[in-house]
């Protein structure tokens, strides 16, 4: 009853990650560009230039400039709202089908409301939060896949309740179905759900297991058929995914505080004028009256009030509004040469990176702490069966290390399983002796494989004869069902009382007695089956530390050649299972299933009295062996993380999977090593220690470890776990991820990255930067952020000095004008001071500057580390920098002044005079300013002595052209014919120059001898040294035990009572399904590994032969 629902507002489905609005935008964009005090500043400005009295500029100098800046901020914040808005549509606007009026039609995403019955297809995203009402499957249950939702890809099963499922794809039953949904209000949590359905008058429970929540996706199903409980913002996906916050940078929120100190700074220096005006009107301002009457009420008091406004105005190129547009300018440059990066661009996906916001690249330069997602991310979400041990045998060649990668496949060729018809074509392995081993009849290796073939919870799927689809509740439990089906032993189908298999091409078909089921606490799972022959067995597999546990004395020997081999896969990174059987006796077993019997249909202490059954049942086993699967590391992360490790920047994993899958991995990734002594596992169980009276205490523990490991994590917990140190540690975070359950630890970190990868596009449309695989971090941090803080810094600094100098001029010459805000230099001059004579040398250098030889960032990652320190731009950075201006600013005032001062020409003519010194002085301001910029300047190019000449000849050019002067109203008009001809003021502008420049080399040179920075060092020895080739790759060093991390099993308890249940496979139409393992051969990484040389070694071998 659609209407009935609309009557209680409940949110619509439609989804809302854009900030503005048609209405909203140009209020709401002002408002958050006039919180930069700059831009508030400016605007007090031009209010005052709109007072005759006060203002000596016109008002369009100030406001001209201010509106370009909001107009093209505003257009770029513009420009993202609107792909926001796109994503937005491109979501809502997906077709699901709803039912409407006794009929199924098509209706978008948005139009979907609480109440309404849908149905999905597979392979569909889920399009809201909903009750599972029916499904195309046995006993209605649907297999979904939660990757966006808690980053596992293992299937999960979902269960209708029977009152509902009973209607299953009959549309005139549904289209009458009248029922009452209470529930808990919308939340985040989820693994849980409380509520109850009421139907007839009678009332049903509803958990978790009944609700299929948006954001999964409906794998190996037909069709279902769900009841929309919330829908849009309501829903836990978006409950999930946190707030978009306006991120700015460290250097910005540093900047606002700058401005306020240049706000004050400015105001004492007004303030002390003002008081040097009315001193200067009281003793010598009487004398000037005679010829310079003052107006009608004015004295000294108001002559000192209205001087301080005007010299706000005068100075106020302290903050100059052209800073702001050529910041902005350096961050869309510094966007493009990211987006433009050919290395970061993944031809296999045709994926390039790209920046999706272009004000935060500086603040990739200086990050401490990422944060990462370990499935999809770090991982390629593949499981592959790659090494075992039978019977105290290895078997399996390829060697996973990349470099040994094609040693392998020269001397070891790819099995041929083409004898096998029931094989699966995309499984891979190098081995032929066990092959050879099993096809020889090896009773050990036979049973290896039989272990596999029936021991699990898979669910097979034959869409035609010969095609065999597994439906696995785990993905490494269904490479090992696909390992033992190559091999032979193939598992064809299963009721809840048989598993049939074919062995070596004969059909078997074994009686399933019981099923020991997996959880977390026993770490293993065992079934007893009872042969054809009428034998009766059980199988077992689990941890190794669980399974030897429980075997026969008899296997101690075996058991120490095994342990050996699992140390071995655990030191490749593997994930094991070890492998045990156990011959039943006829007598012992009629006595144990009728226990069994009863302990299964017990009302108290059922738990309980399964476990001791399951002890009792399950030891003295035998050992058959150990499997080893592969859970691909995307192409380069090891060497990623190695390098940012290098760089002194801290990883930090958050994930959902079980700790066994995450420790496995960080080993795998070189996060982990056995020699670790400080690994931090913060698992569901302490995610307590988040709450306010531990969150410190969880934080100092964890900073004090080496590598950080959160398992069980929810997407709120991971925001929380990043805020927790965004709070307390002041540093600049990153997270990184590729679902939907990683959006909202990106949306909390100062930068957030996306994946694009297997689990959708929600991490990308909420990041600040996107590419396709993880390799490309590093070179996104150490190469384009250590460039994008280098290349702002270098503005940063440069551009205060030369204001600074330009304003503190001014300063000192109000003291010999009688402080009467006269400005120093021509008009001209200070109009074209900052937008061209300046402004466009820096920018050009700075978008253009960077090391040719990058590949000195990779070998020496150190370098990163000054960014983290806030060593190149900081508040002690900029009060050196205000020292420089004034040192510079008294040579250039007083050297011209008393170089002008009662001079004559050759001729005997006076020149002293204002222009003249003007002239002079503005003449040597440019140069000195030029010359400051070519120190800076590391990489000569032609285009930037293009641009730092031309201003130099602009200048030279307008000053001498008097026709172009009268276009800006100039008073100087001949001053440069008589002033520049003359060899005192040449010989003083080359004066002035040395005595601004020589001390600043002086200075740095001292420095470089006595305390050289990382980069000194590095430069020094780029320039003696080349580039040394890379040395041959060697394999990782093997961990040395496997006992606390080999284990990993994605497995979750309660299958075994699911696929015994009676009645769970009826007899239905075989279906079209999704094929739910493939194996696809990913490439090798392009970029080869770096080699490191520790800086210290190099500067000692660089000393011993040469001092610096």
């Amino acid at each position: 009853d659609r209407p009935f629902n609309l009557s209680y507002l409940y949110a619509n489905n439609a989804i809302k990650t854009s900030k503005y609005n048609v209405f909203t935008f140009l209020p709401l964009n002002l408002f958050e560009q006039f919180t930069r005090l700059a831009n508030a500043y400016f605007l007090f400005l031009l209010l005052l230039q709109l007072i005759p009295q006060v203002s000596s500029l016109s008002w369009f100098t100030t406001a001209v400039p201010l509106i370009l800046v909001l107009s093209m901020t505003a257009v770029k914040d513009a420009s993202d709202d609107i792909n926001r808005h796109r994503c937005d549509r491109q979501v809502n606007n997906r077709q699901v089908n709803v039912l409407t009026d006794g009929e199924l039609k098509k209706e978008k995403w948005m139009n979907v409301q609480v109440g309404d019955i849908v149905k999905l297809e597979s392979n569909h995203f889920v399009t809201a939060d909903l009750l599972l009402l029916s499904s195309s499957e046995p006993l209605n249950l649907v297999y979904v896949e939660t990757a966006e939702l808690d980053g596992e890809t293992n299937l999960k099963v979902k269960q209708a309740l029977t009152v509902t499922g009973e209607m299953g794809d009959n549309i005139e039953a549904l289209s009458t179905f009248r029922g009452e949904v209470r529930c808990e209000p919308p939340n985040n949590r989820l693994d849980k759900f409380k509520g109850n359905l009421t139907v007839n008058g009678q009332t049903y429970g509803l958990d978790n297991d009944k609700i299929l929540l948006r954001g999964c996706t409906l794998r190996n199903t037909e069709w279902c058929f769900g009841l929309v409980i919330f829908g849009g913002p309501d829903t836990k996906l978006m409950q999930n995914s946190g707030k978009t916050t306006f991120k700015r940078t460290s250097i910005d929120h540093l900047m606002n505080v700058l401005v306020l100190c240049i706000f004050g700074f400015l105001g004492t220096m007004c303030f002390v004028l003002a008081i040097g005006n009315a001193i200067w009107e009281v003793k010598e301002g009487s004398v000037f009256t005679a010829f310079l009457p003052r107006e009608a009420g004015v004295n000294a008091a108001l002559s000192s009030f209205l001087s301080f406004w005007s010299y706000v105005i005068v100075l106020n190129t302290v903050v100059p509004i052209s800073l702001y547009v050529s910041v902005e300018i350096i961050r869309l440059g510094n966007s493009f040469y990211i987006d433009w990066d050919r290395k970061m661009y993944y031809p296999k996906n045709d994926t390039p990176a790209q920046a999706r916001t272009t004000t935060l690249n500086e603040e990739l330069g200086q990050i401490k702490y990422i944060f990462s997602d370990k499935t999809g991310t770090l991982t390629q979400n593949i499981m592959t069966f790659n090494k075992c041990s039978i019977n105290g045998k290895n078997y399996g060649k390829h060697s996973k290390n990349m470099c040994f990668m094609l040693l392998s496949l020269q001397k070891t060729q790819r099995v041929d399983f083409s004898w096998n018809q029931l094989a699966d074509p995309n499984f891979i392995f190098h081995d032929y002796s066990l092959l050879e081993t099993v096809k020889e009849g090896n009773p050990e290796a036979r049973a290896f494989f039989r272990l596999l073939a029936l021991c699990h919870t898979v669910m097979p799927e034959e869409k035609k004869e010969g095609e065999l689809n597994y439906q696995a509740q785990s993905p490494d439990e269904g490479a090992l069902v696909t390992a033992a089906r190559n091999f032979g032993f193939v598992f064809r189908s299963r009721t809840p009382e048989t598993i049939t298999i074919m062995e070596m091409g004969r059909k078997v078909t074994c009686e399933l007695l019981a099923v020991l089921d997996f959880n977390n606490v026993r770490k293993r799972m065992s079934v007893i089956v009872r042969s054809p022959e009428g034998k009766m067995t059980l199988y077992c597999k689990g941890a190794d530390t669980i399974i030897y546990e429980r075997l026969h004395p008899s296997c101690k020997k075996l058991m120490d050649v095994t342990t050996g081999h699992l140390n071995e896969y655990a030191g490749d990174g593997l994930r094991t299972l070890v492998l045990a059987y156990k011959d039943l006796e006829e007598s012992y077993m009629d006595g144990w299933r009728q226990r069994h019997h009863e302990a299964s249909t017990a009302m108290e202490g059922q738990e309980e009295m399964l476990n001791e059954l399951y002890e009792e049942i399950e030891k003295d086993m035998t050992l058959l062996g150990a499997t080893a699967v592969e859970d691909k590391l995307q192409d380069g992360v090891p060497q990623t993380i190695e390098q940012l490790a290098k760089a002194d920047i801290k990883i930090w994993v958050l994930t959902g999977d079980k700790q066994e899958t995450a420790e496995n991995i960080g080993y795998s990734c070189n996060m982990l090593r056995e020699e670790m002594k400080d690994v931090f596992i913060v698992a569901a169980n302490t995610a307590f220690a988040l709450e306010k009276d531990l969150e410190l205490e969880l934080l100092r523990t964890a900073c004090m470890c080496q590598t950080v490991i959160c398992c069980r994590v929810t997407p709120l917990q991971k925001a929380q776990v990043v805020q927790l140190v965004k709070k307390y540690k002041q540093a600049v975070t990153l997270a990184i991820g590729d679902g939907a359950n990683d959006v909202s630890m990106i949306k909390a970190a100062h930068i957030g990255v996306g994946i694009s990868g297997q689990e959708g596009m929600q991490a990308v449309l909420s990041s600040d930067f996107s590419f396709a695989q993880f390799r490309y971090l590093q070179r996104l941090l150490l190469v384009h952020g250590r460039w994008s803080y280098l290349r702002m810094c270098k503005f940063l600094r440069y551009f205060f000095y030369k204001n600074f100098t330009f304003t503190f001029v001014h300063f000192w010459y109000a003291f010999f004008c009688g402080f009467s805000a006269q400005t120093v230099y021509d008009e001209w001059f200070i109009t074209l001071y900052n937008l061209m004579y300046t402004a466009l040398p820096i920018l050009r250098l700075i978008i253009s500057q960077f090391s040719n030889s990058f590949s000195f960032l990779f070998q020496y990652p150190q370098l990163y580390s000054p960014g983290q320190l806030n060593m190149y731009f900081s508040k002690k950075a900029f009060v050196r920098c205000m020292m420089h201006s004034c040192y510079s600013s008294l040579i250039l005032f007083f050297i011209p002044w008393a170089a002008m001062h009662d001079t004559v020409r050759d001729d005997g003519r006076d020149i002293a005079d204002y222009q003249s010194f003007a002239l002079l002085a503005q003449t040597c301001l440019l140069v000195v300013v030029s010359a400051q910029l070519c120190l800076d300047t590391h990489y000569w190019t032609t285009v930037n002595q293009l641009f730092v000449w031309g201003s130099l000849f602009l200048f030279h050019n307008k000053t001498l052209n008097c026709g172009l002067i009268l276009l800006f109203f100039s008073v100087i008009l001949g001053t440069a014919r008589n002033s520049l001809n003359q060899p005192n003021v040449w010989l003083t502008i080359f004066l002035i120059s040395l005595l601004c420049i020589l001390p600043v080399v002086a200075l740095r040179f001292v420095l470089l001898q006595i305390r050289p920075t990382i980069n000194d060092k590095v430069r020094h020895m780029v320039g003696k040294e080349v580039l040394p080739s890379p040395a041959p790759r060697r394999p990782p060093a093997r961990r040395i035990s496997t006992r606390q991390s080999g284990y990993a099993f994605s497995h979750s308890q309660g299958y075994g009572n699911l696929v015994t249940s009676q009645g769970f496979l009826l007899k239905r139409p075989l279906k079209g399904r999704s094929i739910l393992f493939t194996q696809t051969d990913s490439a090798l990484a392009e970029n080869k590994p770096q080699q490191y040389r520790t800086i210290t070694e190099e500067v000692e071998e660089s000393q011993s032969s040469h001092s610096w």
